[in-house]
């Protein structure tokens, strides 16, 4: 088994669906990870655990998803020096507002990058990790070149498709 990179970590259950993004695009690249449910609120010893694991383990990147206070991506990356990011979950009555401000508002001295808002967002998260990656990975960073160009010549399919009016 190959030595876990990133650990997605989200407050509930209810997020999976949402954070699977992240893991979706993890699996693309072939980046291992770690992925399970913590609560700031309601586990905080299991987060500080999740914390010192990722530490022990050198583990590259945390990605947290919260909704609601979100205070599960702010905690780890009090606990740890291994980059968090993010992700906030749509998931009250504010629509996610209260999550992202909470994700955003990081006190300085404490970072946390903050993405934007569900299924996007954890998206971004699961790219931005492999974008940090393979700042130290040659073949990495050409399997994110590669990914970039397959995007750009989708984008360019579907709009010669519109124009042609099909």
């Amino acid at each position: 088994m190959k030595k876990i990179q990133v650990g997605i970590v989200m407050g509930s259950d209810s997020d999976l669906p949402v954070m699977e993004k992240a893991a979706e695009i993890l699996r693309k690249f072939g980046i291992p990870f770690f992925m399970t449910v913590a609560s700031a609120h309601r586990t905080p010893e299991r987060v500080a655990d999740l914390a010192r694991r990722a530490e022990a383990e050198d583990w590259k990147v945390m990605i947290a998803g919260a909704g609601m206070a979100a205070h599960l991506a702010g905690f780890l990356a009090a606990l740890t020096i291994v980059p968090v990011i993010g992700v906030p979950m749509d998931s009250s009555q504010l629509h996610g507002l209260d999550a992202l401000l909470s994700t955003v508002q990081m006190p300085g001295g404490i970072p946390v990058a903050a993405m934007g808002l569900g299924s996007s967002g954890a998206k971004n998260a699961g790219l931005m990790a492999v974008h940090i990656l393979a700042a130290f990975d040659p073949s990495l960073r050409q399997k994110l070149m590669n990914y970039r160009e397959e995007q750009r010549k989708a984008v360019e399919e579907k709009a010669a498709r519109v124009e042609r009016g099909t």
